[in-house]
């Protein structure tokens, strides 16, 4: 049963880490220089993490549901 626990654990950790490297790649094709003001990188910086980290644990997160109702499908027949 721990198993079970500590294999979902690192599929999740390993998901959530991929999707976020994967949404920080997409947001630096934007050009959001315009959407600061000048001298606040700083706060566009920390602006760009938190939107990685939403977007990517929240498209992981639905990959992961995703993957479990798939897995529960067996129980449908």
């Amino acid at each position: 049963m721990q198993e079970f626990f500590v294999q979902d654990a690192l599929t999740s950790m390993t998901s959530h880490l991929i999707f976020i490297v994967i949404t920080w790649y997409a947001l630096q094709a934007l050009n959001l220089d315009g959407l600061f003001r000048k001298g606040k990188v700083f706060e566009a910086r920390i602006l760009m993490i938190f939107l990685t980290i939403a977007i990517g644990a929240t498209v992981s997160r639905f990959f992961l549901d995703f993957l479990s109702w798939s897995n529960s499908l067996i129980y449908l027949f």
